[in-house]
Protein backbone atom coordinates (compact mmCIF):
# COMPACT_ATOMS: atom_id res chain seq x y z
CA UNK A 1 0.00 0.00 0.00
CA UNK A 2 1.23 3.47 -0.86
CA UNK A 3 0.88 6.19 1.76
CA UNK A 4 1.65 9.87 1.82
CA UNK A 5 2.55 11.77 4.95
CA UNK A 6 2.54 15.57 5.03
CA UNK A 7 4.07 17.83 7.62
CA UNK A 8 5.06 21.43 8.12
CA UNK A 9 1.76 23.19 8.42
CA UNK A 10 0.97 25.57 11.23
CA UNK A 11 0.11 29.10 12.24
CA UNK A 12 2.16 31.96 10.85
CA UNK A 13 1.75 35.73 10.62
CA UNK A 14 1.20 37.43 7.31
CA UNK A 15 4.49 37.88 5.51
CA UNK A 16 5.96 34.79 7.10
CA UNK A 17 7.08 31.50 5.60
CA UNK A 18 6.34 27.82 5.93
CA UNK A 19 7.83 24.76 4.30
CA UNK A 20 5.56 21.80 3.72
CA UNK A 21 6.94 18.32 3.27
CA UNK A 22 5.39 15.17 1.87
CA UNK A 23 6.96 11.72 1.89
CA UNK A 24 5.60 8.69 0.09
CA UNK A 25 6.08 5.23 1.56
CA UNK A 26 5.17 1.69 0.65
CA UNK A 27 5.95 -0.56 -2.27
CA UNK A 28 6.13 1.12 -5.66
CA UNK A 29 8.33 1.49 -8.70
CA UNK A 30 8.55 5.25 -9.06
CA UNK A 31 6.81 8.50 -8.27
CA UNK A 32 6.33 10.14 -11.63
CA UNK A 33 4.70 13.37 -10.57
CA UNK A 34 3.84 15.47 -7.56
CA UNK A 35 1.34 18.13 -6.76
CA UNK A 36 0.30 20.39 -3.92
CA UNK A 37 -3.34 21.38 -3.66
CA UNK A 38 -5.28 23.39 -1.13
CA UNK A 39 -8.84 23.67 0.04
CA UNK A 40 -10.21 26.57 2.03
CA UNK A 41 -13.49 26.29 3.98
CA UNK A 42 -16.44 26.31 1.62
CA UNK A 43 -14.17 26.27 -1.41
CA UNK A 44 -13.20 23.64 -3.95
CA UNK A 45 -9.81 22.05 -3.87
CA UNK A 46 -7.41 23.87 -6.16
CA UNK A 47 -3.98 23.28 -7.56
CA UNK A 48 -1.15 25.20 -5.94
CA UNK A 49 1.88 23.77 -7.71
CA UNK A 50 2.88 20.67 -9.63
CA UNK A 51 6.10 18.93 -10.54
CA UNK A 52 5.56 16.65 -13.51
CA UNK A 53 7.35 13.50 -14.57
CA UNK A 54 9.33 15.47 -17.12
CA UNK A 55 10.64 17.79 -14.46
CA UNK A 56 8.50 20.73 -15.47
CA UNK A 57 6.82 22.75 -12.77
CA UNK A 58 3.71 24.83 -12.94
CA UNK A 59 2.06 27.14 -10.45
CA UNK A 60 -1.31 28.67 -9.84
CA UNK A 61 -1.25 32.40 -10.47
CA UNK A 62 -1.56 33.14 -6.74
CA UNK A 63 1.52 31.03 -6.05
CA UNK A 64 3.85 32.45 -8.68
CA UNK A 65 6.75 34.32 -7.16
CA UNK A 66 5.89 33.30 -3.61
CA UNK A 67 5.80 29.49 -3.56
CA UNK A 68 8.30 26.96 -4.83
CA UNK A 69 7.86 23.23 -5.31
CA UNK A 70 10.84 20.91 -5.24
CA UNK A 71 11.38 17.18 -5.06
CA UNK A 72 13.98 14.82 -3.65
CA UNK A 73 13.77 11.59 -5.59
CA UNK A 74 16.18 9.80 -3.27
CA UNK A 75 13.86 10.47 -0.34
CA UNK A 76 10.63 10.06 -2.32
CA UNK A 77 9.67 13.47 -1.06
CA UNK A 78 8.28 16.74 -2.30
CA UNK A 79 8.38 20.13 -0.64
CA UNK A 80 6.49 23.36 -0.91
CA UNK A 81 8.31 26.46 0.23
CA UNK A 82 5.79 29.21 0.89
CA UNK A 83 7.01 32.77 1.40
CA UNK A 84 5.22 36.08 1.81
CA UNK A 85 2.17 34.28 3.11
CA UNK A 86 -1.17 36.06 3.12
CA UNK A 87 -4.31 35.45 5.18
CA UNK A 88 -6.03 34.23 2.01
CA UNK A 89 -3.50 31.40 1.84
CA UNK A 90 -5.22 29.87 4.87
CA UNK A 91 -6.38 26.39 3.87
CA UNK A 92 -5.73 22.71 4.24
CA UNK A 93 -2.87 21.78 1.94
CA UNK A 94 -2.86 18.35 0.36
CA UNK A 95 -0.04 16.46 -1.26
CA UNK A 96 -0.72 14.38 -4.36
CA UNK A 97 1.59 11.79 -5.86
CA UNK A 98 1.25 10.06 -9.21
CA UNK A 99 2.79 6.67 -8.55
CA UNK A 100 3.70 3.83 -10.84
CA UNK A 101 3.55 0.81 -8.57
CA UNK A 102 5.06 -1.57 -11.10
CA UNK A 103 7.25 -0.96 -14.14
CA UNK A 104 5.21 -0.83 -17.32
CA UNK A 105 1.93 -0.54 -15.49
CA UNK A 106 -0.39 2.48 -15.37
CA UNK A 107 0.01 5.09 -12.70
CA UNK A 108 -2.30 5.74 -9.77
CA UNK A 109 -2.97 8.93 -7.89
CA UNK A 110 -2.59 9.09 -4.13
CA UNK A 111 -3.45 11.79 -1.61
CA UNK A 112 -2.16 12.73 1.78
CA UNK A 113 -4.40 13.53 4.70
CA UNK A 114 -3.72 17.25 4.49
CA UNK A 115 -1.98 19.74 6.72
CA UNK A 116 -3.53 22.95 8.01
CA UNK A 117 -1.92 26.26 7.15
CA UNK A 118 -3.29 29.31 8.95
CA UNK A 119 -2.01 32.79 8.21
CA UNK A 120 -3.00 35.51 10.66
CA UNK A 121 -3.26 39.18 9.64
Amino acid sequence: QVQLAESGGGLVQAGGSLRLSCVVSGRFYIVSGWGWYRQAPGQQRELVAADTSGGATNYADFAKGRFAISRDNAKNAVYLQMDSLKPEDTAIYFCNAVVRRYAGRPTDSYWGQGTQVTVSP
